[in-house]
């Protein structure tokens, strides 16, 4: 009986839940493949997710420095070879000379989709963010195409074009004088829209630095219109950072600071009087000529002494240090100069300064 009973209520509340719920249609589950299907294509495979990366920024200012340190570099090795021709002739044609090295770094570097020196010194290149679609397995998110030919094209109008004619727009306004021409209209015009053009250029050029050191990506404004980011070339390349050389050259810094500060007040006959004793090489006075000027040494035109010393001098030699330094001592003695005279003359008191 008990057994009939669950079997009954089990039936009846099948039966509630069938017409509560009813069964779905054969077509059903076809119907949702397909509503389903595009929204399952857009979600790229697990092995395909773009993983987030973070480009050093001091990397890439530094590679963008070291490719101008080696612009100058060759434009002075460049500049050697024409130092026998015409002075100034090469100054006229600088701006060419310019527009011609970086032609040269962008057809051997980026033309052939190599990193440029300052680049690959920093183990960056560059990539197409443009491309959307990412081929094989995405390992470490450095992966990506390079810049595409069209790319490459805008960057070298860009960097060499466009630089090599503003440069020579700005040399040909300020020879022409253009901001200065107050009755031609369309020269001063001109002029004037050079410099809201520039500012402009230096406004979005902060606004993209902001960007930049928010972000880290795209170092200029080129490289952002053109969407050519850089990324590290091999993932395995730790970054080492020498502070040896910028140590040493703050210490050389500091001293040559010191020095200049410190001779102005150094008194170098003073200093040599104060050492004569220490001298080791004891010789050397006996074999000095006394009639030779000690402080141009050089036979004395209109020959004077010092007095009380006796020691011969230039005239003007002697007046001029005299009259620089009162408290002037002879370099071969020591003794403070209080007079000088005329060889065989009269003693002639030193002016004092007032």
């Amino acid at each position: 009986m008990d057994r009939q009973n669950l079997a009954s209520s089990s039936s009846s509340r099948g039966g509630a839940t069938a017409a509560v719920h009813p069964p779905p249609q054969q077509d059903a589950w076809i119907n949702t493949y397909r509503n389903l299907h595009p929204q399952w294509q857009s979600i790229p495979p697990p092995h395909q997710l773009a993983i987030p990366i973070s480009i050093s920024r001091v990397n890439q200012v530094d590679a963008g420095r070291l490719d101008i340190e080696m612009s100058a570099m060759l434009k002075e090795q460049l500049v050697k070879v024409f130092s026998l021709m015409k002075p100034g002739m090469l100054f006229q044609y600088e701006p060419e000379l310019d527009a011609f090295l970086e032609f040269l770094i962008w057809r051997f570097s980026i033309w052939v989709d190599k990193p440029t020196p300052g680049n690959a010194l920093m183990n960056l290149r560059y990539r197409d963010e443009r491309a959307s679609e990412i081929r094989g397995k995405v390992r470490t998110g450095l992966e990506g195409p390079g810049l595409t030919v069209a790319q490459k094209l805008w960057y070298c109008v860009a960097t060499v074009g466009g630089q090599y004619i503003w440069a020579r727009l700005q040399s040909f306004s300020a020879f022409r004088r253009w901001g200065d021409s107050e009755q031609r209209s369309l020269a001063r015009g001109v002029w004037l829209l050079m410099q809201r053009m520039e500012g402009i250029y230096k406004a979005a050029s902060f606004s993209n630095l902001l960007l930049f050191l928010y972000t880290g990506r795209y170092r200029n404004l080129i490289e952002r219109a053109l969407r050519a980011r850089l990324v590290y070339g091999s993932p395995n390349m730790n970054r080492a950072v020498s502070f040896e050389y910028m140590n040493r050259q703050l210490v050389w810094n500091e001293f040559s600071e010191l020095l200049l500060l410190l001779l102005p007040l150094l008194n170098s006959a003073s200093v040599k009087s104060f050492l004569r004793p220490f001298s080791k090489d004891k010789s050397s006075d006996s074999s000095v000529d006394e009639t030779l000027c000690p402080i141009c040494q050089g036979t004395p035109s209109i020959p004077f002494v010092a007095v009380p010393c006796q020691h011969r001098y230039c005239y003007y030699c002697l007046q001029t240090r005299c009259s620089a330094s009162p408290s002037f001592r002879c370099p071969r003695c020591g003794e403070p100069v209080a007079a000088m005279q005329r060889h065989g003359g009269v003693v002639s008191n030193i002016p004092q300064k007032q």
